[in-house]
């Protein structure tokens, strides 16, 4: 199961009206989380590391369109404070 970073152009983050999408904001911090359903998330600030039961990590933060696939089990070590916009499909 692949975590997909990429950069967004403005007219892309319009097209799909992620402005839009609610916004979810959380503290430094370190958690546990499983995915049901897929999740696309935009971040407006902060930095994060997620790893996944396999070992693998990935880092991302301010401007970073990010998708986790459904059915992921990884932990999230928030370094910077979160918001981002995001939905599930």
């Amino acid at each position: 199961m692949e975590i997909e970073i990429k950069k967004l152009e403005k007219k892309e983050l319009e097209k799909r009206d992620i402005p839009s999408w609610p916004i979810w904001e959380k503290e430094v911090s370190r958690f546990d989380w499983h995915y049901d359903d897929s999740e696309e998330c935009y971040l407006l600030e902060g930095r994060v590391i997620v790893e996944t039961k396999e070992g693998k990590k990935v880092e991302f933060g301010k401007g970073d369109f990010v998708t986790f696939p459904k059915d992921l089990s990884c932990t999230w070590d928030i370094k910077e404070p979160v918001k981002k916009h995001y939905n599930f499909k």
